[in-house]
């Protein structure tokens, strides 16, 4: 017999429930940062396998059971490959310094008004760190 209290359960605490999905692109590049002491690594033109975390958040499922179908991410893989892949990224961001902050704040932004359950973009330059822009509530 199934459990009856399951859908109970679940729309007592509906103002709780909250959905995450995420998804993962990596991409190659340089970048150079400034204003960084003489002699730091960081200053010299060097390069990064990035990963690229993508994290999208919804009170509710689709009427498929989905937040978001991740075929329907493909626009970012897509964007990533011709924009930021093998590219020098501070040619890409312009007046910006291509931190793994910034480009997290980057790619945010250039997807939040296409993916509005877009939540948070975590960049990482290397296995042991990452950078995170995520919204606030506020």
């Amino acid at each position: 017999m199934k459990n009856m209290r399951t859908p109970l359960l679940l729309n007592s605490f509906k103002n709780f429930i909250m959905y995450t999905i995420s998804k993962e692109f990596m991409f190659s590049a340089s970048h150079q940062l400034k204003g960084l002491p003489e002699g730091h690594p960081c200053s010299r033109v060097h390069g990064h396998n990035y990963t690229v975390k993508i994290e999208l958040k919804s009170k509710t499922l689709d009427e498929r059971g989905f937040v978001l179908d991740y075929g329907e991410l493909r626009p970012i893989k897509d964007w990533i490959d011709s924009n930021l892949d093998h590219r020098h990224l501070n040619d890409v961001m312009g007046v910006l310094n291509p931190t793994a902050e910034n480009i997290a704040t980057f790619i945010y932004y250039t997807f939040k008004r296409d993916f509005p359950l877009l939540f948070a973009v975590e960049v990482s330059e290397t296995p042991k760190t990452n950078a995170r822009y995520e919204q606030t509530d506020n």
